[in-house]
């Protein structure tokens, strides 16, 4: 059996914050790592291979064993309820998730819509709040979707909050704390135990500043 570790990544912030927590761990990754536009990256000296994907894959792929372990936003573990082992909350690419809209908004009893690229995520979250809204996912540019009257309110990713206020929107209900996780794919957890552990290992010690 081969002892190559495979690790799905998400681009863009989170990967490159995984990448110092993985080489303040002593993991040796090559200086021109963040810049290559490989989308499989080999490291054969620490014995690993990275698959680079969309956040939203990253569960996927890790899920059907095409990766043993993966880094992934919990934002979008709750809306991919995939079957992995979430078992390390590596503390990178700190948001939250909000309800936004625009200033002075007043729920309607009648059919309010809500846009979001996390359709699941919300459906669950007003489920719980006891109301019944229309749910429209959209990919992309959400702020746009209560300035064009396509929805009345928003959920998304809230990081600073500027987005949100050079769109003219507010914060009208904080979600959920959202965090990157390590997650691991159960059969290579039974096949690659050793490996595996002495990853979460180190990675725990850097994280929690050992």
């Amino acid at each position: 059996m081969s002892n190559v570790l495979t690790m799905a990544m998400p681009k863009g912030r989170i990967f490159e914050e995984a990448v110092q927590l993985l080489r303040k761990a002593g993991y040796n990754l090559p200086d021109e790592f963040e810049d290559s536009r490989k989308l499989i990256i080999e490291v054969p000296e620490e014995e690993l291979r990275f698959i680079l994907a969309k956040p939203m894959d990253v569960p996927t792929y890790v899920e059907h064993g095409v990766a043993d372990v993966g880094v992934a936003g919990k934002d979008v573990m709750i809306e991919e309820e995939r079957d992995v082992y979430e078992v390390l909350d590596l503390k990178i690419s700190e948001c939250y998730m909000a309800v936004a809209g625009l200033p002075g908004y007043q729920k309607k009893d009648i059919n309010p819509k809500v846009a979001s690229k996390y359709p699941n995520l919300a459906a669950h979250y007003f489920k719980k709040q006891g109301e019944q809204v229309e749910i429209i996912k959209l990919n992309g540019s959400i702020e746009l979707a209560p300035l064009i009257g396509l929805a009345d309110r928003i959920v998304d990713i809230v990081s600073s909050g500027q987005t949100l206020k050079e769109n003219g929107l507010v914060e009208l209900e904080t979600i959920e704390p959202i965090t990157s996780r390590f997650i691991v794919n159960p059969v290579s957890y039974r096949m690659k135990a050793e490996r595996i552990d002495k990853m979460v290992e180190r990675l725990f010690d850097v994280v929690e500043g050992g």
